[in-house]
């Protein structure tokens, strides 16, 4: 795989892994104790856990790269 491909590949992985990622762990608002931001929706989450997020979407980002890399790219020249 050239580096360009890497990269698109690693993009796409990584996009697909944050959304997955992403509603793990939340909490709206209105699940705590009832105190609702001003201006915000009830549903909205109280904390988001962003950069942990991110760090877990980056790890299984890079697995699944690999995983494209080093088994799916030789099946498909081997074709």
């Amino acid at each position: 795989m050239d580096p360009v491909g890497f990269i698109v590949v690693f993009v796409i992985c990584w996009w697909l892994s944050f959304f997955c990622v992403l509603p793990i762990g939340v909490q709206g608002q209105f699940e705590d104790d009832g105190h609702v931001v001003e201006g915000t929706e009830e549903g909205a989450p109280k904390e988001p856990m962003l950069k942990k997020k991110i760090l877990w979407a980056s790890a299984g980002a890079i697995v699944l790269t690999l995983i494209a890399h080093f088994f799916v790219v030789p099946w498909l020249a081997a074709q």
